[in-house]
């Protein structure tokens, strides 16, 4: 079976957790329309300002173009200024007012990235709306630094079956060590899974990995669905209690997407009799997974190598 996603839609990168300041990284694949780049920390209390930056490489001499320049000032009061860096020239600023935080706040910052905007939520509220000029496709490079303390920054891919999506998703908590994530993991889902619904995975594949696992259950002896990743022959397989015919079982993918020591958010989007798959927000396959119409659904079993970051559901 040919599968419609291109390798580059896999290639996401882990979080990184209490990075030093300044921190400058690579941005994957660069951007592309629905992306996000999530920010969690702290803001110090001796803090004047702070900024983030998405730019094209990290060259210092002469310095890199930076496409959106994100400068939240906390003098005479708490405000945003975004700006544009083009060969060595800083463009017209825009300034936003108003900002939600102030020294010593903790914040979550959600940039989402659009064909030519960038929305930005503090603490999941809308903040602001701003329209850069440079091409997505040249926005590798992202760039942190001054008077805050970062916990936790993540890249993250959106619903791809969400066409109805007019406001901002859920950030996901992602955690370094939790124990309440720890593999094998079974986790009872807030009710029994229903059209619409979907459950999201983000997690990093072991070094050595032998297998993935994800099922969904009617309850812990009976699985309904089940994804199950090999490493061993690079193959990708499925299984599902309504359809007990050849095609319940076989290879997903001919492009095999995981890798070791790689990121991956694998998505589950419910419809009413089925559902689809996305790995790293990219359809997975070109088919939808049937349901059986009389077993509900109530549990996820995660098993097999890998860190998990967080479960959505």
């Amino acid at each position: 079976m040919e599968s419609s996603t291109d390798t580059a839609d896999y290639i996401l990168q882990p979080p990184v957790f209490h990075p030093v300041l300044p921190y400058i990284t690579t941005i994957f694949g660069s951007l592309v329309p629905g992306r996000m780049v999530l920010l969690q920390g702290t803001v110090l209390m001796e803090a004047a300002r702070f900024q983030v930056d998405f730019q094209t490489g990290c060259s210092l001499s002469p310095r890199a173009n930076i496409a959106i320049h994100f400068n939240p000032r906390f003098h005479p009061q708490p405000h945003v200024i975004c700006n544009a860096l083009s060969n060595g020239r800083w463009m017209e600023e825009t300034k936003f007012l108003n900002l939600p935080l102030k020294r010593g706040d903790s914040f979550q910052l959600l940039f989402l990235f659009e064909q030519e905007y960038m929305k930005v939520s503090v603490n999941s509220l809308h903040f602001l709306q701003y329209r850069f000029n440079m091409p997505l496709a040249l926005i590798n490079t992202l760039g942190v630094s001054g008077g805050i303390f970062v916990k936790t920054i993540a890249f993250l891919a959106s619903n791809p079956f969400d066409s109805s999506r007019t406001g901002y998703p859920m950030a996901p908590h992602l955690h370094l060590n939790n124990p309440s994530l720890i593999v094998p993991l079974t986790r009872l889902l807030p009710h029994t899974l229903k059209p619409g619904d979907v459950i999201t995975v983000r997690g990093l594949v072991h070094q050595d990995p032998k297998e993935l696992r994800l099922s969904l259950k009617k309850d812990p002896s009976h699985d309904i669905l089940s994804f199950s990743v090999y490493f061993g022959d690079q193959t990708v397989l499925w299984k599902s209690s309504a359809d007990q015919k050849q095609n319940s079982g076989e290879k997903l993918v001919s492009c095999f997407p995981f890798h070791p020591q790689r990121y991956f958010e694998l998505l589950f989007h419910c419809e009413k009799d089925h559902l689809k798959l996305a790995l790293n927000g990219a359809p997975l396959g070109q088919r939808h997974f049937p349901l059986p119409p009389a077993e509900p659904i109530t549990e996820l079993a995660v098993e097999g190598d890998m860190t998990l970051y967080s479960i959505l559901c």
